[in-house]
């Protein structure tokens, strides 16, 4: 870009960034982004405040400032452009501005702009920055949308949304008419939905010319999206400040202790600088922030305050980013220890962090379509995760020291000894707590895709559904396991979501219009048969919210665990799920204040965030119920009629997940394979001790504890009368199914030929027939 035009707010000369050639008018008016008044915002019409050329001096010291002008006439010249950057480098908060000055100077005849996040919390803080920086109201000119919130409006032209959201509107506006220019940021995430929308959006582009499609992403990922979408313009943004690794010396071991005497060696050693520790799984959260929390406790206060920061990147929570303004305010210098997991990179946007300790390891959840169970497996990360957990550290020291001799620093080793002066410390250090030859031989060169290791039920609902509009035939950048395809259609199939050609049917089309597991949405349908409509959506509203019991401080279970016994009900953990919302939902109609609230969630030891989650949640269903016109029935919770129909409702979506106590002694073997499961010591079974042969369960992961999660007890007889006979047929051989077979053989004939007719509407044969993938 020229010189002159980015001076600052003081110059004449400044158009908006947007040079002469680059206005797309025709030349017989004067392009609506080089506006003659500089005090006049083109996008509201109103003046800029003071704070907006102060953040422009900030957002033009990013590294992706200087490829603005190679930015934008690429992106006038061709319909795609990718951009490659580093971690922080500026690109998911400049790129979208950028793509929305060249939405105005077309005058939005092809739309607005919308970005994409992996995560929600990133979407939020996006727009609050970028709004902030565009000097215009965050939910008017710039806006968010995330599961379960919309703070957007009509006159909206940027919006940031997760990819799962901007899938979900492909289904009422399939070639996404609204948007002129789509961003696909973080690609290198390698979601299940992002890789759905890097499929379906080359069809989308061949038939809307006018789109622009931008991919932004990590250099690690370029090579193959660059052959996936041909030969298409690439924007690099250069390397940022070298950072110092130290590695670990000798071979892997325990990390944990390491971890903790280094958070308290880089505290004692007086750098300034918060500190970023990425940890293997959240219980590694839990277990650290305790023994952090009360050891910081003893330390000299003289160094300063050592404030710990959980920062869990499944839930929606706050991003790390300290405010200046209480900064300003503490007399006494605090240190910040953040601790997060393998996914918690993309939330830290604070410019303090100096320090991160990575052990290089993380769990995953890989799915094995064959027991339909997630297994929950320790990993190496990947070569490519290393990196970016690096750039953490350079983007945020831009000004701090580094180390001279990069060679002979990447070779200090971190021995884990303790030491009360560390003069090797400087700002700016990654100590990494494994050794150089696992990084080489154990680290996988990239990120594995979601979709190779995740069910894939939701995604195959979702292209079947998509399929009616002719962009079915999604060329994926990775190919799913035929396995896990063909388990996800079979699953539809049991679920009556498919018709005989292996198309949607009329349940799968009402089904997908549900954001929720197609189990919990055929579960909402049946409710409507069974009359317990208001229930279910409380249940589906609670088990897709953060789980509502709080994680308890140690020695708090006992007294947790007696005001947890007052929401038990005797039918299951559904049914005690419903009970916790409806007093949640007494208590904030009857309370004066949310302070009143949120101190009774605290005295009952519940979330409250989580429970006012499921409240947003259960809302948003109600209104899909409504607008679709399913029937509603007054909600009668509490009788026997309204239990057994809850029940017949749950076991119409999760008939493939029940459980059988084999041994009398809470030893669940699982129906669909060999499995064996204990209940969760959470769950009102293990607290009352009371063990039902017979249960449904909605969560079961292969653990280190097999543990089945949010059970309730069923009959064998209403399993069968429930189940799809051409589903138990296909049952592996087992003691639990011939029990289900006396039971089957006691059942009236007229249900043995109800059975009997839905084996020759839905025979096993035909089933594998229609399990193809349009």
């Amino acid at each position: 870009m020229e010189e002159e035009e980015l001076e600052g707010p003081n110059s004449a000369s400044e158009k908006r960034y947007f040079p002469e050639s680059l206005d797309s008018s025709d030349g017989d008016e004067e392009g609506i982004l080089a506006c003659e008044d500089l005090e006049l915002n083109p996008f509201d019409g109103l003046p800029y405040s003071s704070r907006y050329y102060k953040l422009l001096k900030e957002r033009e010291d990013l590294p992706i400032w200087k490829e603005k002008y190679s930015f934008m006439e690429n992106l006038l010249q061709n319909q795609i452009v990718i951009v490659s950057g580093d971690a922080k480098c500026g690109k998911s908060s400049q790129v979208p501005q950028w793509c929305a000055e060249y939405c105005l100077s077309v005058r939005y005849q092809h739309g607005g702009v919308v970005c994409t996040q992996v995560r929600p919390q990133s979407a939020v803080q996006l727009a609050l920055r970028v709004a902030d920086e565009m000097d215009v109201n965050i939910g008017h000119e710039v806006g968010y949308v995330i599961p379960f919130e919309n703070c957007c409006a009509s006159e909206t032209i940027l919006r940031y949304c997760t990819d799962g959201m901007l899938q979900r509107e492909m289904m009422s506006s399939p070639f996404l008419g609204s948007y002129g220019v789509i961003i696909l940021d973080d690609v290198h995430e390698r979601s299940i939905a992002t890789d759905v929308l890097l499929g379906l959006l080359k069809d989308v582009l061949m038939a809307r010319p006018e789109l622009k499609l931008v991919i932004n992403s990590s250099p690690h990922l370029i090579s193959r999206l660059i052959s996936y979408y041909g030969n298409v313009p690439l924007i690099e943004v250069t390397k940022q400040h070298p950072v110092e690794v130290v590695y670990l010396s000798g071979a892997q071991k325990e990390s944990f202790e390491s971890i903790l005497r280094l958070i308290f060696e880089i505290h004692q050693s007086g750098e300034k600088g918060d500190i970023v520790v990425f940890l293997a799984c959240e219980q590694d959260i839990e277990k650290a922030y305790e023994i952090v929390c009360q050891e910081g406790s003893n330390l000299n206060p003289d160094l300063g305050e050592l404030v710990v920061v959980p920062l869990y990147p499944e839930e929606k929570c706050a991003l790390f980013k300290p405010n200046e303004e209480t900064e300003k305010r503490c007399q006494v210098y605090q240190r910040r220890v953040v601790l997060t997991t393998s996914s918690g990179e993309s939330l830290i946007w604070s410019n303090t962090v100096k320090f991160v300790i990575d052990v290089g390891v993380e769990r995953r959840k890989v799915y094995n379509p064959r027991i339909r169970a997630n297994s929950l497996v320790t990993q190496p990360i990947s070569q490519s995760q290393a990196e970016i957990r690096k750039q953490i550290v350079s983007s945020s020291s831009p000004g701090s020291t580094t180390a001279t001799n990069t060679a002979a620093n990447s070779q200090r080793q971190a021995t884990g000894s303790h030491r009360n002066h560390v003069p090797w410390f400087l700002p700016g250090k990654l100590f990494r707590l494994y050794s150089e030859e696992f990084a080489s031989k154990d680290m996988r060169p990239l990120k594995p895709a979601e979709m190779q290791e995740a069910n894939l039920t939701s995604m195959v609902l979702f292209v079947k559904r998509i399929d009616i509009a002719g962009l079915g035939h999604c060329d994926f950048i990775n190919r799913p396991a035929p396995e896990s395809l063909m388990q996800a259609l079979e699953d539809l199939d049991y679920l009556a979501a498919l018709d005989n050609d292996g198309n949607l049917s009329e349940f799968g089309i009402i089904m997908s219009e549900f954001p929720l597991d197609p189990q919990l949405s055929k579960s909402i349908l049946a409710s409507c048969e069974f009359d317990c409509v208001e229930e279910m959506l409380t249940i589906a509203a609670m088990v897709t919210a953060p789980n509502c019991f709080s994680n308890l401080p140690r020695g708090a279970e006992e007294a947790a665990l007696t005001c947890w016994k007052t929401f038990l009900h005797p039918e299951g953990d559904h049914f005690t799920l419903i009970n916790i919302y409806k007093a949640y939902q007494d208590t904030a109609l009857n309370s004066t204040s949310e302070h009143c609230v949120e101190k009774w969630c605290h005295d009952h030891f519940l979330n409250c965030c989580a429970l006012r989650m499921a409240d947003v949640i259960r809302a948003e269903l109600l209104e899909i119920v409504k607008r679709i016109e399913l029937p509603c029935a007054d909600p009668a919770f509490g009788s026997e009629e309204n239990a057994l129909n809850i029940k017949k409702a749950l076991l119409s979506g999760y008939f493939m997940q029940i459980a059988r106590d084999v041994d009398g002694s809470g030893n669940y073997l699982m129906l669909t394979h060999k499995q064996v499961a204990q209940l969760h010591p959470r769950s009102g079974y293990s607290i009352t001790k009371k063990m039902p042969e017979w249960v449904l369960f909605h969560k079961f992961s292969i653990a280190e504890n097999n543990y089945i999660r949010i059970t309730s007890e069923i009959s064998p007889e209403l399993f069968m009368q429930l189940a799809p006979q051409y589903y138990f047929s296909n049952l592996p051989p087992s003691e639990s199914k011939d029990i289900l077979h006396q039971v089957m053989d006691h059942l009236s004939p007229m249900s043995t030929m109800k059975k009997e007719q839905n084996v020759c509407e839905k025979c096993p044969e035909t089933a594998e027939q229609r399990c193809a993938l349009q």
